[in-house]
């Protein structure tokens, strides 16, 4: 009776979702990428990361095996299961953070054109200023252990521009190209806690930011329900507005998005299995290793072991007596093969050992800087990767300071980031070099190399400041001696 009804609702339904079409107005699309995302290996891979950075590794799991009696493992706990964590890739990631972003950057703008110069550089000091450093941080750290970290930009209700970081682990992104270098839309499934019925109660929700809006869901399986949607930017006349582009910017650790887990993921465990082994076997001795017992009297195994265990002492007949068949744990090949593996890890995580014997003695430049070799290549990757996004964030940086703080920058006048990289460096050399170049190149690039110096523009302020003092001084200086000279005459 009421088919035609549903065929005509039907028929509304195709036209409205459009269900071949993959755009974030598609909810069938949506629900589709949202299922296949929360089970997807990418997923597990990033959660993967972070738990490893965290310590929570997959030692955590480990059994004592034995041979049963059907010729398969099992599991027993009458044997030392020690689990010994050295977290050697942590160790890693927090080398790369602090070697390319310990020091705060250099922010300026590439133009040289010095009209309104100072007004425009107070303004990006304001923006990029400590918090920010810190959120850089935590999104290199991000793109370590998950390949790629993701930063939104937004205008807060004090018309202030600021920033937030997605986890990556939360965030699925549709890219408008084949080379992942523009976003068509981003979904970031959380959990939150709400507060229902006077108790908290975890529920699952979808946000998708598109270059329109941003559209929110609660996700209740596989089915994505519609909460609300609004605008980027409200202004306090309740006018809204929008970038004309999705406002997130990912940050990528390398242009394949692999995480350095993947690297050395294998490495890592090995060295926890080694530890905990190792700790396994020391523990090891005749109240629980093997035993052999000559002219037993005939207790049950398992008494006999609980004697043992318990009293250190077993009863056996007149001519009889236990020995125990001792393997011998050899440290030194512990050592040797520890070393090994953690030579292995640091290579291929492209980090470098602050133990080094390069660095022994008096070291000169050159052996600090083959020990950094490594690391080096790895941090040229990342800036290069970091340049293109602080491009697209110039962008939404630009808008903000025409849209609110009145400054009009040029079309192709982008932010230029400059990284100071932590490098351990013979200061006494750097020094002598930096005098022997003294008139070859400008005062600026001397002062922005110099090991003492961490603030460019403020030592260059105090380097002028100090010039003029002296010039005021010796002009000061030279009136004296002039008057003298004309009172004598």
């Amino acid at each position: 009776m009421f088919g035609w009804l549903k065929r005509g609702v039907s028929k509304l339904n195709s036209i409205l979702n459009k269900p071949e079409e993959k755009t974030a107005e598609n909810l069938s699309y949506l629900e589709y990428l949202v299922k296949n995302f929360k089970n997807s290996k990418t997923r597990n891979e990033q959660i993967t990361g972070v738990k490893y950075y965290k310590g929570e590794q997959d030692i955590l799991k480990k059994k004592r095996l034995v041979i049963g009696e059907d010729g398969k493992f099992e599991e027993v706990s009458n044997l030392p299961n020690n689990i010994r964590i050295d977290n050697q890739y942590a160790l890693a990631v927090d080398k790369k953070i602090n070697y390319l972003l310990g020091k705060k950057p250099i922010y300026r703008f590439d133009n040289d054109d010095l009209s309104r110069q100072e007004e425009r550089e107070n303004a990006i000091q304001i923006i990029f200023n400590d918090s920010f450093n810190r959120r850089l941080k935590n999104i290199l750290k991000d793109g370590l252990n998950c390949g790629i970290g993701y930063l939104y930009v937004y205008v807060d209700k004090d018309s202030k521009l600021s920033f937030k970081r997605f986890n990556p682990y939360e965030c699925y992104p549709h890219w408008k190209d084949d080379e992942h270098t523009e976003l068509d839309f981003l979904i970031r499934i959380y959990i939150q806690k709400d507060f229902i019925n006077g108790s908290e109660v975890e529920n699952e929700y979808a946000e998708v930011y598109s270059e329109k809006e941003i559209r929110r869901y609660k996700v209740v399986g596989n089915t994505l329900s519609f909460i609300t949607s609004e605008n980027y930017i409200t202004d306090k006349k309740d006018n809204v507005y929008n970038w004309g582009k999705v406002p997130i910017i990912p940050f990528k650790y390398n242009n394949e998005e692999i995480s350095l887990l993947s690297r050395v993921k294998n490495l890592q465990d090995g060295i926890n299995e080694l530890l905990s082994s190792f700790n396994d076997n020391m523990e090891e001795n005749p109240r629980n290793s093997i035993l052999v017992i000559h002219n037993y009297d005939g207790q049950k195994l398992d008494e006999f072991r609980r004697n043992l265990n318990a009293y250190g002492a077993v009863k056996v007949k007149n001519d009889g007596g236990v020995s125990s068949l001792h393997v011998e744990v050899n440290s030194a090949n512990y050592l040797s093969i520890l070393e090994v593996l953690k030579n292995a890890l640091i290579e291929n995580a492209k980090s470098y050992d602050a133990k080094d014997d390069r660095l022994s003695g008096d070291p000169n430049q050159m052996n600090i800087q083959s020990m950094y070799s490594d690391i080096d290549i790895d941090s040229n990757g990342i800036e290069t990767e970091y340049h293109a996004s602080f491009e697209h964030l110039s962008e939404f940086i630009k808008q903000y300071l025409f849209s609110v703080k009145n400054i009009d920058l040029d079309e192709h006048e982008m932010i230029e980031v400059i990284f100071n990289r932590d490098v351990l460096i013979n200061e006494s050399q750097v020094i002598s070099d930096m005098r022997n170049s003294a008139g070859l190149i400008s005062k600026e690039t001397l002062v922005e190399n110099h090991p003492w110096v961490d603030d460019v523009k403020k030592e260059l302020d105090r380097i002028e400041k100090e010039t003029k003092q002296q010039l005021e001084q010796f002009e000061d200086y030279r009136n004296q001696i002039g008057g003298q000279d004309v009172q004598e005459e």
